[in-house]
């Protein structure tokens, strides 16, 4: 069943690439990388990742960087929408995804207990003070439901989608949706023992791709239905219009090498939109850069809509931000559809003949009503986006 038409009035993303919507699409427009060495915490691995390198001292939160890095998009979302930091006489819900979520940052709390049996209790404070649905819900008094998606790597696409039906089944009038992640000395190591990182920046759907990079941040949409958004004189020419999700439950790790769940995915969005695969002018592909995920990926894109689709990934500008890729990924994807241009798919080169598909390599125009998002996470979960632009009959 087709959607109703759900508003996005407000949106907010931070990363490496810009600690906001404005300075990351200027990072994206001229390609600039901002990769480094880790600096905000300790490790003997030296491979590059994309930090945020600043958060406003109001919205830092010691040992809590993910609940940092949301706040952060929330407020840019809240106020691009026009709503205050109360939001108690609204029915706003909350849903973010997230996969560390301020949840792994106690190591200490544990070297100390398992060396003396006993350790201050602040980790333990934090830990169960980092939920970020939670936090935000309270912090901005949304008393509508609230919910933390950790669906792996498609966490912020799975919460978003979520967001998408309360308002369609009337849960609450506004939702903010997204994600966010922040960089944790277990996950590099997670991701490094699995053999998945590159020592060299990332390079989606190139022949020579090594691995993906981690990073961080966060990304947020405020959605809204129209009778919400009429009521507070709001208008907005962007809309979240489907959301399809499909787990391979094929491997902990590996995508299912035919793109099954992936293709159901993208199916389910594009039905819940009532569109055909013709109908969208571009692809902001989840291209992580590994051999697997860009080897399949590129594969049903081929399938789904031809050669001559215009796709890239964003991950070269923001790392691999785990439960909050969707989120930012989201937030750049209805952008670009509203400024009507994408980013060169960063770190591409040279064409993968296996794949019979290639990312755009400049900055290229784009001229269409729809885009579509994708997602693909551990576990074999697949989550798939499409955002519109203008009014929607």
């Amino acid at each position: 069943m087709k959607n109703n038409n759900v508003l996005i009035t407000g949106m907010g993303v931070v990363s490496a690439a810009g600690s906001n919507l404005t300075e990351a699409l200027a990072s994206l427009k001229v390609e600039k990388r901002n990769a480094g060495s880790v600096s905000i915490f300790e490790t003997p691995l030296k491979y590059p990742v994309f930090e945020v390198k600043k958060i406003p001292k109001e919205f830092d939160l010691a040992g809590r960087r993910t609940i940092s890095l949301a706040l952060c998009a929330v407020n840019e979302a809240l106020f691009m929408a026009g709503l205050a930091s109360d939001l108690s006489k609204l029915r706003v819900g909350v849903c973010l995804g997230t996969t560390v979520g301020s949840q792994l940052n106690g190591r200490k709390f544990y070297e100390s207990y398992r060396l003396s049996g006993s350790a201050p209790m602040l980790a333990v404070d934090r830990y169960l003070k980092g939920n970020p649905a939670e936090f935000i819900s309270r912090k901005f008094k949304a008393h509508s439901p609230y919910m933390t998606v950790v669906n792996a790597c498609s966490s912020a696409s799975d919460a978003i989608g979520a967001a998408l039906s309360w308002i369609n089944n009337g849960l609450c009038d506004i939702a903010i949706a997204g994600g966010a992640d922040e960089l944790s000395r277990i996950s590099l190591s997670g991701f490094g023992s699995l053999g998945i990182i590159s020592s060299d920046l990332c390079a989606p759907f190139d022949a020579n791709r090594k691995g993906l990079n981690l990073g961080e941040g966060a990304g947020v949409l405020i959605l809204e239905s129209e009778s919400s958004a009429a009521k507070r004189g709001k208008s907005s020419d962007l809309y979240l219009t489907g959301y399809g999700s499909a787990s391979d439950a094929y491997h902990l790790t590996a995508p299912r090498p035919d793109g099954l769940g992936l293709e159901l995915s993208i199916k389910k969005a594009l039905m819940d939109s009532g569109i055909k695969t013709y109908d969208i002018c571009f692809v902001n592909a989840h291209g992580t850069g590994t051999l697997d995920n860009d080897k399949v990926e590129g594969a049903v894109l081929q399938n789904l809509f031809g050669k001559r689709i215009k796709f890239l990934s964003t991950k070269g500008f923001t790392g691999h931000t785990l439960g909050a890729a969707g989120g930012i990924e989201a937030v750049f994807t209805a952008a670009a559809l509203k400024k009507g241009w994408i980013p060169a798919s960063a770190g591409f080169m040279n064409a993968d003949k296996s794949l019979g598909i290639a990312p755009v390599r400049e900055k290229t125009k784009i001229n269409g009503k729809y885009a579509l998002s994708t997602s693909l996470a551990f576990g074999g979960n697949n989550a798939a986006l499409v955002f519109a632009k203008s009014v929607i009959s």
